[in-house]
This record gives structure tokens, sequence and C-alpha cells, in this order.
């Protein structure tokens, strides 16, 4: 198994510098920086036992050149989806976005999946 690192820019040394949490300095992670990249690494090598999750992820552009912006929200209703589907449970998750309201929506997601799933 795996951990799985989202983030457009920083690397989970990176993030080791300011949070508390030594899983960031201590585990392997693969990285992934984008969307895509986050949907076809869960494809091809199943689910991770950790996800961190940034919320603010660099734009794209479809194949019209119309920007497209997903973030680490979108990965999460794309997880919960994909889990729902395959019948798979959710893998442990962090978020070390340092948007506040971005990382409010991505764990008060995941937080109401879970709970509505024990009932």
């Amino acid at each position: 198994m795996y951990n799985l690192f989202l983030d457009d820019l920083r690397t989970p040394l990176g993030v080791s510098l300011y949070s508390s949490n030594p899983i960031y300095k201590y585990e392997k992670w693969i990285i992934v920086r984008n969307y895509i990249d986050f949907i076809n690494i869960i494809m091809e090598k199943g689910l991770p036992n950790l996800i961190s999750f940034d919320h603010d992820l660099s734009d794209f552009y479809n194949i019209d050149g119309e920007k497209i912006e997903k973030t680490g929200y979108d990965c999460a209703k794309w997880l919960v989806n994909y889990c729902i589907d395959n019948n798979l449970d959710l893998p442990d998750y962090l978020v070390h976005s340092w948007n506040n309201v971005g990382s409010k929506n991505i764990v008060s997601y995941i937080e109401n999946y879970k709970k509505n799933k024990r009932k």
C-alpha cells in the first residue's frame, strides 16, 4: 500500500516544516499535482492507506482552451463516489491546505459521508 499526497506545489517534507504531524517527514508518499493525476493513480494502484489533501490546485485547460479549476474538494468528492460505486471503505486522510474554507469543505464532505454510511 501507499500514501498519496495531493498538492500542486509543495512536498510532504515542505509541509513537515510547518506541520506538527511527523507523518509528513517520515512516511513515504506518492505525490500528485492535480485532479487528473489523483484519479489516475488511484485507478492504477487502488486506494492508498492515507491521503493528504491540499485544496487549491493549479488550474488546467480543456481541449477548447477553457480554464477549468479542480480543487482538493473535487478530489474528495470523486473519492467518496469511487468508494460508494466500488463498495470500498474510505482511506484515512489529512488536510494540509492553508485555505481554511477549502479545508473545512473537504473535511465536512468526507465526515458527512462517513456519518451517513454508519446509519
